[in-house]
């Protein structure tokens, strides 16, 4: 990233609706596209547009995000090379640097977002974990904390004593990642893989999407999320999460190391989400409860999700 574009980032206005639509017109301005009539499908960690032909554009909160999103894109494409059911990064120069943020433009699967079911979500975890990348990709090592000082620097909304405890929780989230002792092999992992990134095309197979996050690095991350959407938030069924240890042929609950995995995935996932409290009352809200939650020792079942 050059020096011009980490100005910008230290200036550009916050991620909303109204902010990214101006970005979007540019980014379309740029590649030939057609804003007109966008969807917002979701505000994340990326604004995420659908334009009345079959594209999708990612829009980055700052131009920070840069080095990722040009790793982002040669992910893509090797994914593609390799045959495996990913989403598809448009021919075009990319990623489109623009009012301090960063974007990319990928096929549209589907025209509504629909995610896969548990066992696509499975076998595409697997399969993922079986291919071996390139030597010229270069996958950077996995650092689950890479954002999260960033984040709760500029959280607003969240009160004092909450905001505290965040971080706390990210000093002792450190700490437990170090002392784990993983057992499945290293490679590349996706980073942020759930039932929330898997979705199913118009013909009925499933792709995975936001490949951002990809690193190297110990499997069970990517096995996580499922774990705990199960076991701790109760958003799958016992049925389901059989179905995705069948699947895939290993079971993290069964390893030692799950507790405190699942407790650091919290505290990011709070962390993460806090970054939305000052714009929306909602979020802000649900911060407080799992905060609250974590603090007690309380069920995560009505943990909402994001």
């Amino acid at each position: 990233m050059t020096r011009s574009q980490g100005e910008a980032a230290e200036t550009v206005e916050p991620l909303t609706h109204e902010t990214a639509a101006q970005t979007l017109k540019q980014v379309c301005q740029r590649t030939g596209l057609d804003s007109t009539g966008a969807e917002l499908v979701r505000i994340g960690e990326n604004a995420v547009f659908r334009l009345r032909e079959p594209v999708i554009v990612r829009i980055a909160r700052t131009s920070r995000y840069a080095d990722a999103a040009a790793k982002e894109v040669r992910v893509a494409r090797w994914l593609e090379s390799a045959g495996y059911p990913a989403t598809r990064a448009l021919d075009v120069e990319q990623p489109i640097v623009v009012d301090g943020r960063v974007a990319t433009v990928w096929e549209s699967v589907s025209e509504h977002e629909e995610y896969g079911d548990i066992g696509q979500v499975a076998t595409l975890i697997r399969d993922l974990h079986r291919l071996d990348p390139p030597e010229t990709l270069e996958l950077p090592e996995l650092d689950p904390f890479v954002r999260a000082d960033t984040r709760l620097a500029k959280v607003r909304g969240v009160s004092d004593d909450d905001l505290a405890f965040l971080h706390e929780g990210l000093a002792d989230a450190r700490r437990k990642w170090n002392e784990l002792e993983f057992v499945l092999p290293r490679g590349p992992v996706h980073g942020d893989a759930s039932i929330g990134n898997v979705i199913r095309a118009s013909d009925g197979h499933a792709v995975l999407i936001d490949l951002d996050g990809f690193a190297t690095g110990p499997r069970e991350w990517d096995l996580i999320q499922t774990a705990m959407y199960y076991d701790r938030f109760g958003w799958h069924t016992r049925e389901e999460y059989e179905t995705f240890v069948g699947i895939y042929g290993y079971d993290l609950l069964e390893w030692p190391g799950y507790h405190d995995l699942a407790a650091i995935r919290e505290v990011l996932m709070t962390i993460w989400l806090s970054q939305k409290a000052g714009d929306d009352a909602r979020s802000a809200a649900e911060v407080h409860n799992r905060v609250d939650d974590m603090r007690t020792g309380a069920s995560r079942r009505d943990w909402a999700p994001y």
